[in-house]
């Protein structure tokens, strides 16, 4: 919201502002404006239709309908009309199709547009009744106090807040993700950004100009008059031109939101088709895009926000900010009422007045705060006519549904203190402009962590020290004057492009002449007094939205919260969706008042992101549905689906789980799937294992390294199983990696991990030894595996492919070859403890060499199994399975893997030194053992906890992580993680449920199922 603007430089008039009847808008001007009336819109606003023109916001169409209430104010459901016209707005909260939370300030009309209030309640209205007893803390001390009752008053008061309802669906909007690089960024499209940016592209610096507005300019987009012969608009066009010629990202409807470490901001562009390019377009706020920025240099010519003025029933529909009544007049052709009254503390808004008066509307006064007011504006007013009521001040609004007078009192110093001095008078009017004061938009520099400086001059907050790398110019700095602003944007604008290494030209000439007449100083006034005590008086309103009165600021003080942040939060003062950028600083003031402290002293809140409300839609982008958790599917993945395969999710992988046949339950097609594994022969779709290619000529060191086992002395064509871990010593991941060749490794890892694998190794090998001659790369989708498993195995590999007897291809081996005539790796690695070739082929002979082994199988009976037979093999073996019998706080020792630990390595690996900490090597540790539950039959639920006694009451010593019914065993088997595990081996425990199970096992050796593994060795 840029401030400044030209006291004699005009937005040019087009050929689209020709005068038209009012017609069905009764408000709306016969001629001027930056609309198109050549082409109207119909919308609806609650149910009732209306029209506007292409140009308008739904605010400015709303006010030129006649619309005086536009919602209610969220903790007494006050009627609310129309504040501001940007970002500023806090009581225009609108619903636009689905999409609640909008301000129909910053909502461009379009046709077919459904909009309604935010939402209302009919408890809030009741609340309104009894405003006076529900100060500040009224929650706090009324609710939370009284426990047995709080459910039933929580429900309540939780279907009453809000400010709408989130959608059900996304309603068509799209978001996207776009990633900007920038050597300067200027934010903020106002004299200064544009100065800014033109400067820094001149130097030859990457230029991204971002502004949320739809059209550049800022407030020189609202000015009226014209001298020179030059028009701002022509100025404004040029600029953009010559932007665009030196290649700068221009990013009109973006608002910046964010300013985050490193130079990188976050923008949200309204990317829905622009009103004058599709007139007819319906809907809410259409597409939007995600801008990442990074950038070397940032300008922040962000403007600044018109202060309001806090007196009596200051929340009517039909009091406003002075320059928002400008920008209707002069941007929309809309004059918000018939009869203005303005109340000021400063020069600048005696523009207001003159404007109004220009467009044939009546000026009632100007009420001016000060003392005296006799510089060139108030001098200028007076000469159109228009009465100048110096030292005095509106101390109340008139009215039911909207402004319909003003109470104007004399004002004057007493003790100290600004006090009504004389007798109130009412003045007829619909309409209270309003002045008191300039905020610069500090809350980018806030973010970055410059905290706000005061400054009395400015009556204003100021940005604090910022970190290299950005810098304020304009109104964002506290120039108030135009010619300040271009000349801070020019400056700004040069040394940002200096600083990225750019030289600028010579030092320009300004931007173009103004003849600004000198402003005489304005005053600050925070809280306008009434003839009554603040207790007594009328509702005099801080915060509009979250309805925080002078009352309940001075409460809080009163009742002990003397810092700002904290009287913020027992108020509720800048909680709402504007982050109190109108109320914040009146609200501070009236703090500082109350302790006896300066406004320097009291300081204000932080802000923090976004600036403006931001869907999570918008941040979420095209991460939503099937992209934010994609679906991976093997190569295999349709002859699956077409077998009848139940699907289980594993990461992000679709599975097999088990293969049903017809009047199967899933234990019988489990026990079928297991039966084959160990009595004939079976095959699982391995094609999910993390296969990570390593070559180099450091390769052996590197894995040498990251694994706890000894790798530098594997040879060719040989496996290892290793243990990754954590820098703590715990597990992170496991799995069997080969050696290709001299210089390459082929590494497995778990399904779910692979991608955390593949991280951890780049990390390390970036960050800590980046000398190493290794480079990693992800191959899993590139081959698919077909693990063929059971003592009748070598008899099927035997029929498509040579060399598979043991002599040729040992336990722990690989070699490189062709299955049915495809090239493959077969892998002599066993999962199940029985007999096992793992067959690696490249993703597109998967479906050939897979049909090829079921053929070959087929007269031994070859079965396919899922995943839930694969867990029940390996829990027969005692294998583990990294996140499901781990928790990230496992040792190797605690696992039994002890032997999987290498010693006297050179350089030591990963986690070594973790290993031997005193927690490590604690006697009662959990420990991984078999449970063999009392009654064969009783499956033991996973999770259940251990504990040394039948009812449940004794130790809890440990969990179990696996738990099934073995068939080859004919009876349910279990692991767990018990304390000092494997001394309490023939110990009974009993295993107690969430539910409330119970059942008795025996610890046990977690190897159940040939404890010597000769099976898989044959």
């Amino acid at each position: 919201m840029q401030r400044a603007e030209p006291s004699s430089l005009a937005a040019e008039p087009t050929a689209l502002a020709s005068a038209m009847p009012a017609g069905d808008q009764p408000r709306r001007l016969p001629q001027g404006g930056r609309i198109d009336r050549a082409q109207a819109l119909s919308f609806a606003f609650d149910g009732r239709p209306l029209r506007g023109f292409v140009g308008d916001t739904l605010a400015s169409a709303l006010l030129a309908n006649g619309v005086d209430v536009v919602g209610r104010s969220f903790k007494f459901a006050r009627r609310r009309g129309v504040v501001g016209h940007g970002a500023e707005e806090p009581n225009a909260i609108v619903t636009v199709g689905a999409i609640p939370n909008l301000r129909a300030t910053q909502v461009p009309l379009r046709g077919g547009m459904v909009a309604s209030a935010s939402a209302d309640h009919a408890l809030k209205r009741l609340a309104n009744v009894g405003a006076r007893l529900m100060p500040a803390g009224f929650y706090y001390k009324t609710f939370l106090g009284r426990r047995p009752g709080w459910p039933f008053w929580e429900r309540l008061l939780r279907n009453a807040a809000g400010m709408g309802h989130a959608p059900a669906a996304s309603g068509g909007n799209r978001c996207d993700h776009m990633n900007q690089h920038a050597d300067v960024l200027v934010v903020g499209a106002g004299p200064a950004g544009l100065a800014a940016a033109l400067e820094a592209a001149r130097a030859g610096a990457r230029v991204v100009l971002a502004d949320e507005q739809t059209e550049f300019g800022g407030a020189l987009l609202a000015a009226a008059e014209s001298s020179d012969g030059g028009h701002a608009a022509q100025w404004i066009a040029d600029a953009v031109a010559e932007l665009r010629t030196l290649g700068a990202l221009l990013l009109p409807r973006a608002t910046v939101f964010g300013a985050y470490d490193h130079g990188f901001f976050a923008a949200l562009e309204d990317r829905t088709d622009t009103p004058r390019d599709a007139a007819g377009t319906t809907g809410a706020s259409g597409s939007q895009r995600l801008h990442r920025i990074r950038a070397e240099q940032a300008v922040f010519a962000t403007g600044a926000v018109e202060r309001p003025l806090v007196f009596a029933n200051n929340d009517l529909p039909g009091v406003m900010l002075a320059l928002s009544a400008r920008v209707y007049v002069n941007r929309y052709a809309v004059a918000p009422g018939e009869k203005l009254l303005l109340f000021t503390t400063n020069d600048d808004a005696y523009r207001a007045a003159l404007d109004w008066q220009r467009v044939g509307r009546a000026v009632v006064a100007v009420v001016d705060a000060r003392a005296r007011a006799e510089g060139e504006w108030p001098c200028r007013a007076r000469a159109a006519g228009i009465d100048v009521l110096a030292g005095h001040g509106v101390v109340a609004a008139l009215g039911g549904k909207r402004v319909e007078g003003a109470l104007v009192a004399p004002l004057a110093e007493q003790r100290g203190r600004l006090a009504v001095v004389g007798k109130p008078r009412r003045l007829a009017c619909d309409l209270i402009a309003c002045s008191g004061g300039w905020s610069p938009a500090i809350h980018l520099s806030a973010q970055t962590g410059a905290r706000p400086v005061w400054d009395e001059r400015a009556i204003a907050f100021l940005p604090g020290d910022l970190r290299e790398g950005l810098s304020c110019a304009g109104a964002a700095a506290g120039a108030w004057a135009l010619r300040d602003c271009l000349a801070q944007g020019q400056s700004a604008g040069r040394a940002a492009a200096a600083r990225a290494g750019f030289r600028a030209g010579q030092p320009p000439a300004p931007a173009f002449a103004t003849d600004e007449p000198a402003e005489a100083p304005p005053i600050a006034l925070f809280h306008v007094p009434h003839p009554r005590p603040v207790s007594r008086a009328p509702p005099k309103f801080v915060d509009l939205q979250m309805d925080v009165t002078v009352a309940d600021v001075e409460l809080a003080a009163r009742e002990g919260y003397r810092s700002v942040e904290h009287a913020k939060r027992y108020t509720g003062l800048g909680f709402g969706t504007d982050q109190g950028k109108l109320g914040n600083v009146n609200g501070v003031a009236i703090l500082a008042d109350a302790l006896g402290k300066g406004i320097a002293e009291t300081g204000t809140t932080m802000f923090r992101p976004p600036y403006t409300p931001v869907a999570f839609g918008a941040v979420a982008g095209p991460s939503v549905g099937p992209l934010f958790d994609p679906e991976r599917r093997t190569p295999l993945h349709e002859w699956h689906e077409a077998n009848g395969a139940v699907w289980e999710n594993v990461g992000r992988w679709k599975r097999p789980w088990y293969y049903p046949r017809a009047g199967e339950t899933m234990r019988e097609a489990v026990r079928r799937e297991c039966l084959a594994a160990r009595r004939g022969v079976a095959m699982l779709d391995a094609s999910t294992l993390g296969k990570i290619d390593i070559q180099g000529a450091d390769a052996a060191e590197f894995l040498h390294r990251v694994y706890a086992g000894n790798f530098l002395k594997l040879g060719v064509g040989r496996c290892r199983y290793g243990l990754m871990l954590r820098e703590d010593g715990t597990i992170f991941d496991d799995g069997v990696t080969a050696r290709v060749g001299e210089t390459r490794y082929l590494m497995h890892t778990t399904t779910g991990n692979a991608e955390a694998v593949l991280a951890w190794l780049e990390l390390w090998l970036q960050t800590e030894w980046p000398t190493l001659d290794v480079h990693i790369t992800s191959v899993t989708d590139h081959w698919a595996t077909a693990a063929v498993v059971g003592p009748k195995s070598r008899q099927v590999l035997r029929k498509i492919c040579a060399d598979v007897d043991l002599d040729a291809l040992p336990f722990m081996a690989m070699r490189e070859g062709r299955v049915a005539g495809a090239p493959a790796r077969i892998f002599r690695i066993s999962f199940s403890g029985e007999l096992s070739f793992e067959v690696n082929v490249p993703a597109r002979h998967a479906r050939a060499v897979w049909d090829a082994l079921l053929d070959a199988g087929e007269a031994h009976g070859i079965t396919p199994y899922g995943t839930e037979t694969m867990h029940v093999l390996r829990a027969e073996k005692g294998f583990i399975i990294v996140g499901q019998d781990t928790d990230g706080s496992m040792t190797p020792d605690d696992m039994g893997l002890g032997w999987a630990v290498g010693g006297n390595k050179r350089f030591g690996f990963i986690g070594d030194r973790s290993l031997t900490l005193a927690d490590h090597v604690r006697a009662d540790r959990l420990q991984f053992v078999g449970l063999k539950p009392i009654d064969a039959q009783t499956v033991i639920p996973e999770g259940a906890q251990v504990t040394t006694k039948a009812d449940g009451s004794g130790d809890a010593c440990g969990h179990v992580t696996s738990s099934y019914f073995s068939a080859a065993l004919n009876r349910s088997i279990a692991l767990a993680m018990v304390k000092a595990g494997r001394g309490r081996l023939g110990e009974t425990v009993h295993c107690v449920s969430g539910r409330g199970q119970r059942a008795a096992a025996v610890v046990a050796d977690p190897v159940f199922y040939d404890q010597q593994g000769l099976r898989q060795r044959v």
